[in-house]
């Protein structure tokens, strides 16, 4: 069996689909053995090795990550603190890329990797356009914040994707620059995620679940326990993307 030669330069695309991946996979899975990783590495022609190490690489730009520790490469990883870069001053336009170019790989039609009904679209043309580019990158922001957060609700654990929501901290609507931004997302269940929505239910300082005080009084009757609960309850830490604490604090003024 022929082994994928290593010597060739790693090109800007292959670095993006890296990116892309790093963003979507739970930090402990960011090993030659995870499927992904093999499966990115087949695609690209390259060892999983080398693909576990660019994602460690990855890792290293992570300010928290390196707060813990967390390092790549010393030298060689140009191609990774780039990419990076690209994506902190236009995430919207580099996540929309890395999936531009997963779809290029696999073969696959964008619109399928975003999970798109392609019966919503209009027909052809520049509203099109945008509508796809909107559901791509709404897509990339959910998966790279259940990943971040090991696909978890972070304030009660539940663990079923179907029941998850990508909730950003400060609106979609509100903060263009921050719409693609993982720290700006939390991983909710669709309740809690309406009562954070619906600014009923906000984070301290300390990252501890609170409800408006009005709100608490309002529903303490039977049923809305496994809602309440959570009160005090300091949130579940994503591995990656540690959300924004001025960006917490944004949201939790809105909400007193």
């Amino acid at each position: 069996m022929t082994m994928p030669s290593e010597r060739r330069n790693w090109t800007r695309e292959e670095h993006v689909l890296v990116f892309n991946l790093y963003c979507k996979i739970p930090f402990g899975r960011q090993h030659s053995r995870a499927p992904e990783v093999i499966e990115l590495a087949k695609l690209l022609g390259r060892s999983p090795n080398s693909v576990a190490l660019k994602l460690n690489n990855f890792s290293s730009n992570d300010q928290e990550l390196k707060a813990r520790g967390i390092k790549g490469m010393t030298h060689g990883a140009k191609g990774e603190v780039e990419v990076w870069q690209d994506y902190e001053c236009n995430p919207e336009m580099l996540a929309f890329e890395s999936e531009r170019l997963v779809a290029k790989f696999t073969g696959r039609r964008l619109e399928d990797i975003a999970e798109i009904d392609v019966s919503e679209l209009p027909e052809e043309g520049l509203e099109r356009e945008r509508m796809v580019r909107v559901r791509v990158n709404q897509h990339f922001f959910r998966s790279a914040v259940l990943a971040a957060y090991d696909n978890k609700c972070c304030v009660t654990g539940l663990d079923v994707p179907e029941l998850l929501v990508a909730s950003h901290i400060v609106p979609w609507a509100q903060d263009p620059n921050q719409r693609m931004n993982p720290r700006n997302g939390l991983c909710l269940n669709a309740l809690h995620d309406r009562a954070f929505d619906r600014r009923m239910m906000y984070l301290d300082s300390d990252l501890r679940v609170r409800f408006r005080p009005e709100f608490l009084n309002k529903w303490t009757r039977p049923g809305m326990e496994w809602l309440l609960n959570c009160e005090g309850r300091q949130i579940c830490m994503p591995q990656k993307f540690k959300p924004d604490l001025a960006l917490i604090e944004i949201h939790a003024k809105a909400c007193r």
